[in-house]
């Protein structure tokens, strides 16, 4: 069987790497029991560390809306050129508020 693939970067998620579910609607907005992905660690620090919950709620509930997104497009195409397993910690302070 396969790795599954992360639906942000199209990198494999092996399973001794840093990964998460992420709620595609917050669960404090109203998403607990809605669709969840499964991501890479740094893919889904990314996201939080960009977004606001409401803007996860109203207009980033999709993996294609969050690929759309400049920040995240340009986060996207750098880490896709990583391993698998490539870790770093994401910078905070970004998320506007």
């Amino acid at each position: 069987m396969s790795d599954p693939i992360c639906p942000l970067c199209g990198r494999p998620i092996p399973p001794d790497v840093r990964q998460s579910w992420h709620h595609l609607v917050p669960k404090l907005k109203g998403g607990k029991g809605g669709p969840v992905v499964l991501l890479h660690q740094i893919c889904h620090n990314e996201i939080h560390a960009t977004f606001t919950e409401g803007e996860l709620a109203r207009e980033f509930n999709s993996v294609e809306a969050l690929r759309a997104h400049p920040r995240m497009a340009g986060f996207l195409a750098w880490v896709a050129k990583r391993p698998p397993g490539f870790h770093k910690r994401s910078a905070g302070g970004r998320r506007k508020r």
